[in-house]
């Protein structure tokens, strides 16, 4: 069974959660709940249990959190009399809420074979009809206020969670010999327009979100950040230009590698990107369409930042730092590039190359800058303030979406943020470089 790609996101509009209607917050809620499950009803219990790595989460695990966030911030202490579904899951669900309690071992979620996936979607319907009548109740003032925030952040992060899914499922398909897939194989496209540049003056910019519509919060304080001239790439590095990386030994060459990335890339005996593979016919790849010859022309991606160094120095560029980048995607009015319904993968862009292209949901776009809070930044009280602060060290800043990023996250502004080993992401590169003041 074939999964549509825009069916995972639903269509939740990213609405101001101070002008959330209780009308538009009773639809947003369905929505979202119900691309979840659309998601996994292609999918084995089997399936559903997996996990590949400690990165990664089963499907089932996804669910359950997700409705336990739920539960856990809008339930249980906002709809009096509210009745827990099983008080084991605040200790099986809880992710990372060290406010809330103790967590189960991320490394072990796959070992949960009880629930199974018919409690968790009991459990879903619990808490979907507890916040039905949470919904319906007439709230005012500062109570309705904190519910629709606590609400829009509620949603936005299950559809974070439907972007993990995605990737979480592709990593534990692709160690299946049997190749299996859950979408389509996108046709190929031979040409692919060229890589140029555009050029932007510097000076005092301004970055981080506008205030209108939902954001999350390490996206602001808004304020301004001062660069030199610099140029960006109009589109991501693509697989035939990675393979020319390849094929001149960069894997090899340690005068192109941070010296972090030299130790990774040798500890790992990594010699090409996430699902590669090289066979007599020529390169491969696994998509979750299933597995297919190597276009050159579509965006390389499941690249790590230490990946995106080396080939960046190799091409005598760098890569972007985030202000730039949002600079560059806020100033040429970068179009985006949404998944073609089924293909969970890519595609080559088809418009004129004359601007920014694929800038918006293609592949996330390492860059240069480390995931640090923003001036002036300060996390929520209590334990919802947990969803980004802490996790504000040693990680690399992205930027752009990916064929798997819901269309209502796609914006200038949004962080992502992952180590800089990690590649199970669509994760790409766009180059930069410095030009004369």
């Amino acid at each position: 069974m074939a999964i549509s790609a825009s069916a995972i996101s639903g269509h939740f509009n990213q609405t101001d959660p101070g002008k959330t209607t209780l009308d538009h917050a009773r639809e947003a809620y369905g929505q979202v709940r119900s691309a979840t499950e659309r998601f996994s009803l292609a999918l084995s219990p089997e399936d559903q249990n997996l996990q590949s790595m400690p990165d990664a989460s089963p499907i089932k695990w996804h669910r359950a959190h997700t409705t336990w966030f739920f539960e856990t911030f809008l339930l249980k202490p906002h709809l009096q009399g509210y009745r827990c579904f099983d008080q084991a899951f605040a200790y099986l669900f809880n992710s990372y809420y060290n406010g809330i309690g103790a967590q189960f071992p991320r490394a072990q979620r796959g070992l949960i074979s009880r629930p199974g996936v018919e409690d968790v979607s009991l459990y879903r319907a619990h808490v979907d009809q507890a916040m039905s009548h949470l919904l319906n109740q007439s709230t005012t003032g500062r109570q309705r206020s904190q519910l629709m925030a606590l609400l829009v952040l509620g949603l936005n992060h299950e559809q974070q969670h439907q972007e993990l899914m995605v990737t979480d499922l592709k990593h534990a398909f692709s160690l299946n010999p049997s190749w299996p897939a859950i979408g389509q194989i996108a046709n190929p496209v031979a040409a692919v327009n060229p890589m140029g540049w555009l050029g932007f003056d510097g000076g005092l910019v301004q970055i981080g979100a506008t205030g209108r519509g939902f954001h999350f919060d390490n996206e602001g304080p808004r304020h301004s950040v001062y660069l030199m001239p610099f140029q960006i790439a109009t589109r991501p590095v693509n697989c035939g230009e990675f393979l020319d990386f390849i094929e001149d030994d960069g894997y090899r060459r340690p005068e192109l590698w941070l010296s972090d990335g030299w130790a990774w890339v040798n500890e790992q005996r990594i010699s090409a990107p996430l699902y590669w593979y090289q066979t007599e016919e020529g390169w491969e790849l696994y998509t979750l369409g299933g597995r297919r010859a190597l276009n050159p022309a579509e965006p390389a991606t499941h690249l790590s930042f230490y990946e995106a160094c080396a080939y960046a120095e190799w091409a005598e560029a760098r890569l972007p730092s985030e202000a730039e980048w949002e600079h560059a995607c806020s100033r040429a009015g970068a179009p985006g590039t949404m998944a073609e319904d089924g293909y969970f993968h890519p595609s080559v862009s088809a418009t004129s190359g004359d601007g920014l292209d694929q800038m918006l949901g293609g592949v996330w776009e390492w860059t240069r800058s480390s995931y640090a809070p923003y001036p002036g930044f300060r996390p929520a009280a209590g334990a919802v303030g947990e969803y980004n602060g802490k996790f504000m060290a040693n990680q690399m800043v992205l930027r752009g979406g990916s064929c798997a990023t819901p269309a209502g996250h796609i914006r200038p502004s949004y962080r992502n943020f992952f180590y800089p080993g990690d590649r199970w992401q669509f994760s790409g590169i766009r180059l930069a470089r410095d030009l004369a003041a």
